[in-house]
């Protein structure tokens, strides 16, 4: 692993260094966190580059803990003379702060049990990526967009991204972990001509940790194109109950609203509408939602949270019922209960049998949601309200483009109402979900 370095201070060292000199000042506890991130991003327009950028840069955080008090802050500036100053300030700005007598780093105890399993997080051939190749990569998928566009085009817009990061941390209580990762993400968004003056924009970005993952580069702007082509005379339809389909790549707009409300911090603060619900059924037995840390190259993939709890897979919807809330070491605390993780890996659905294509055609009349428009969800209530972009179907056939509609509805009736589990899952993600059939759906138009 390499190591920043300050007169040849590895992170370790450092850390130590730093955790050594904070608990002399006076702090009871604290945890530092070291990182490295390298990006290069390249944009193109018009056939021609309209960004490129490289950065690379460094961060220390530091998290104090002295007589029931807590700060915590981030520095640049690795250099021991500033951070010797940056610590003790630090120590007395948290002097200064409420007494939080639940703020405090975990029992050791819960950073025991880390799995040891290569979770494939970083690319051994990234380092083999040169800028004339992300050049090319960019170039190729802009041309294929302009290609699939045809006359259609208005303007075309390309990029490539990709990021090498490490991190080390470790607390004076006794957890360590580090990792490196690296990230790649290609992708181009196109805007067209359709009638009058409209002019509708998609898009299509493809992220994974291997650049040897990615789909083929014309494949990425091809579907950009279609998917801004599907668009066009997009418009209402008369309001209608009616089943809808979440398209797999966005089914996680809607299901987002389901994982503030499980997070110990709205229960502790009355927020959430699945506060009584742990063991209780919520939706349709189609409905289990699984968080999976050990996807090899997921992009949610990991070995600890934040708190330095060991990643463990666990189920917190399962056949439609609340296994388990996402609980951190400070709710915890505050509401008396087993810690478990206050955050999410990899989310998945389990994937059904049948195909997208199959079950479009087994319904008399549905509607495809491929893309959404604002909305909202209430973690308090459950309702929730976004606007819709689709394709309406009747008995297998496409029958026209939608746009501008709406769905109002509360998690507690809609998750309910799924009666189908496509078998699509989308593996560009931390939301690996299949597309969704939802029954009996009102969707707002004319």
């Amino acid at each position: 692993m390499r190591y920043i370095k300050d007169k040849q201070m590895s992170f370790p060292d450092l850390a130590d260094w730093v955790i050594s000199q904070t608990l002399k000042a006076g702090a009871d506890d604290c945890k530092v966190s070291l990182s490295k991130r390298r990006t290069v991003e390249i944009n193109y327009r018009d056939r021609k580059p309209e960004v490129i950028k490289e950065a690379t840069t460094q961060g220390l955080y530091l998290e104090v803990f002295a007589n029931n008090r807590y700060a915590g802050q981030s520095t640049p500036d690795f250099r021991r003379s500033t951070l010797e100053t940056f610590v003790t300030d630090l120590i007395a700005s948290a002097g200064i702060m409420e007494e939080d007598p639940f703020r405090t780093l975990p029992d050791p105890k819960y950073y025991e049990g880390r799995s040891t399993v290569d979770l494939q997080l970083a690319d051994p051939d990234y380092d083999r990526l040169t800028p004339e190749e992300r050049h090319e990569m960019t170039k190729s998928v802009e041309e294929a967009c302009l290609n699939q566009g045809g006359d259609k085009v208005i303007s075309v817009e390309a990029g490539e991204y990709d990021e090498s990061y490490e991190e080390f941390i470790r607390s004076s209580n006794g957890f360590e972990g580090s990792f490196q990762s690296t990230y790649c993400n290609v992708g181009a968004s196109m805007t067209a001509q359709d009638e009058g003056d409209r002019r509708p924009a998609g898009y299509n970005y493809i992220g994974c940790r291997y650049r040897g993952d990615l789909p083929p580069l014309e494949e990425i702007g091809s579907e950009a194109a279609r998917r801004t082509l599907d668009l066009m005379v997009g418009k209402k339809i008369a309001t209608t109950k009616i089943p809808i389909i979440l398209l797999n790549r966005g089914a996680g707009r809607v299901l987002n609203g389901l994982m503030s409300p499980m997070s110990a911090g709205s229960i502790q603060q009355k927020r959430s509408f699945l506060a009584d619900k742990k063991g209780k059924p919520i939706g349709s037995k189609l409905l289990t939602i699984i968080d999976d840390p050990f996807i090899p190259r997921g992009l949610g993939s990991r070995y600890y949270d934040g708190d330095g709890f060991p990643a463990r897979k666990r189920d917190l919807i399962a056949e439609g019922t609340v296994n388990e809330f996402l609980v951190n070491w400070y709710y915890s605390r505050k509401l008396e209960w087993e810690p478990t993780s206050g955050s999410i890996s990899n989310l998945l659905i389990p994937p059904g049998t049948r195909s997208l294509e199959e079950i479009i055609r087994d319904l008399n009349r549905c509607i495809l949601i491929t893309d959404y428009i604002g909305g909202n969800s209430n973690s308090t209530t459950g309702d929730f309200s976004v606007g819709v972009i689709g394709k309406l179907y009747e008995k297998g056939n496409f029958v026209q483009n939608v746009a501008e509609m709406n769905i109002a509805d509360n998690h507690m009736s809609f998750w309910n109402k799924l009666v189908e589990v496509a078998n699509d899952p989308y593996i560009y993600s931390q939301a690996r979900f299949p597309s969704l059939v939802i029954d009996d759906v009102v969707v707002a138009g004319i």
